[in-house]
């Protein structure tokens, strides 16, 4: 029905995670109405992501150098380590803004049914990490799930009796649920993972 060149193109664009026919359809017509300037920086950036960009040499995030901008960033607090499952995650944390530490992506999650076992993941960089920065504070950030659990748990027995706070973000019901919409997992550690109220 189309071209082979929109064809291709809607094919390209079905590669992309959580994008079917009718999406990809839209999104390869809509490239006809782009100017060729727009087009040009689109096939530009794409081939710019496998050429340029690269993994920082310390915490693992995405860059263009040897060294991201954050762990770069002087003003950072570099004794507090925010540990991550993906370089996606720190982009959450940095639109919120309220985090002043480094980062460290451990780049999976252990995982034994999936062959994923802790040589798997970038569990001996950070053990690396705290030994030579001085890290005072780790902080887990990664999601609760059993995968994450798991990691979350051997990271704290193998920190166990070194000089380091091992803290992990709290989870549970977000602000503004329904309570009776909470899924009974989330209740539970919402529950497990209570506070004090003052």
């Amino acid at each position: 029905m189309y071209p082979k060149t929109i064809t291709n193109l809607i094919e390209c664009f079905k590669k992309f995670p959580g994008i079917g026919e009718k999406t990809a359809e839209r999104l390869a017509l809509s490239c006809l109405e782009m100017n060729e300037e727009t087009i040009e920086l689109f096939t530009n950036s794409l081939k710019d992501t496998k050429t340029k960009i690269k993994t920082c040499k310390n915490c693992g995030n995405l860059c263009e150098d040897d060294e991201c901008v954050i762990c770069k960033d002087k003003t950072r607090d570099k004794t507090m380590l925010c540990v991550v499952e993906e370089s996606k995650n720190i982009a959450l944390f940095e639109k919120i803004g309220s985090f002043n530490g480094l980062y460290h992506v451990l780049g999976g999650l252990i995982s034994p049914l999936d062959g994923i076992n802790p040589e798997d993941i970038n569990i001996s960089s950070l053990l690396n990490r705290i030994e030579e920065n001085k890290i005072k504070e780790i902080i887990l950030a990664v999601k609760p799930t059993v995968e994450g659990e798991t990691t979350a748990l051997y990271i704290r027995k193998i920190l166990e009796g070194k000089d380091v706070i091992i803290s992990k973000i709290a989870h549970g019901v977000p602000m503004g649920a329904d309570i009776d919409y909470i899924d009974p997992l989330t209740l539970e550690i919402a529950l497990s993972d209570r506070t004090t109220f003052s």
